[in-house]
């Protein structure tokens, strides 16, 4: 089958390494522009257009797929079909409706539920035990179009979400090959999304940040899981604002925010209690707890307080 992809951060890299792996034949890539990164705002390419280079795939990066000139270079292609993975940009009714066999879309939930950007993250912030990935023929709105097939995963208790992106991009990457060859048979499903059963992940902003301990160890267990790696979940100690990578639930009590051991670094919550397990201070790399407390000098169990 002749396939245009589109796609731009690391998760639709495994879609697009599938395809090729396949034997399918990849017509271009769609990807969005290079953007300014690090501290010398160098121009950086997204990973799908490093992934398609490698392989001397034709790449464009236009801002919008609006433009005339968009529309004339996908009609050049002419795909047979069009495989979208996180690409970032709308697809208006022109592109939807020009490859035969439809634009597909690799989503990473079990839709209806988390619609949006976040579903990955935001299925490990509401303490759900099981996700997955679900394919779909794109419409003209956010995640609504109708599904296709869907692969279920469990959440580990531990897992974070940088974690779980990895696993899902593979399942999605699996999934997108078997939704491919059921559409070369004519044995493709379509089912409608339920509205009334939606949900939507918005995009994670830092305002999610600040860990507050009145709440259970449980819910700030998984506020740091969903967070990472970025905006992070994030708690201040002895005037120092800390970003907090790994935890681990644990039973204990006392005040919320109170440190209730040193070895391991254990704090009270509103429920139970959370060991800290992996830090970053301000300015510096992620350390383990037990070298973080190595740098408090002379600071004693009874005055460390989160908050």
């Amino acid at each position: 089958m002749r396939i245009v992809f589109m796609g731009t951060p690391e998760f639709a890299v495994a879609g697009l390494r599938a395809l090729l792996q396949d034997g399918q034949e990849v017509a271009g890539v769609f990807t969005q522009p290079d953007r300014p990164k690090g501290r010398g705002n160098k121009l950086t390419p997204p990973p799908v257009k490093e992934e398609a280079l490698r392989h001397g795939l034709p790449v464009f990066q236009p801002k919008t797929l609006r433009s005339p000139e968009a529309l004339e270079i996908l009609r050049e292609l002419a795909p047979d079909m069009i495989v979208v993975a996180a690409y970032g940009n709308i697809l208006p009714r022109d592109v939807l409706t020009l490859p035969k066999y439809g634009c597909i879309n690799i989503h990473a939930s079990l839709l209806p539920e988390y619609r949006g950007a976040s579903p990955i993250q935001t299925a490990i912030l509401d303490g759900k035990k099981v996700t997955g990935v679900t394919t779909m023929f794109m419409d003209e709105g956010l995640d609504t179009g109708d599904m296709l097939m869907k692969e279920e995963t469990p959440i580990g208790e531990n897992e974070t979400a940088d974690e779980l992106h990895d696993r899902l991009a593979l399942i999605g990457a699996h999934l997108l090959l078997r939704t491919i060859r059921a559409a070369e048979e004519g044995t493709l499903q379509r089912e409608k999304q339920q509205d009334s059963q939606s949900s939507y992940a918005p995009l994670l902003t830092k305002e999610r940040s600040p860990l507050c301990f009145d709440k259970s160890a449980r819910q700030l267990h998984d506020q740091v899981r969903g967070l990472s790696s970025w905006p992070g979940a994030t708690a201040v100690l002895c005037g120092k604002k800390l970003k907090i990578h790994r935890t681990r639930v644990v039973p204990g009590c006392g005040q919320p925010g109170q440190v209730l051991s040193l070895s391991p670094l254990t704090v009270a919550c509103g429920e139970g209690a959370l060991e800290i397990l992996e830090v970053q201070p301000e300015g510096k790399k992620r350390m383990t707890a037990e070298a973080f407390l190595n740098g408090l000098h002379g600071v004693r169990m009874e005055e460390l307080t989160f908050c």
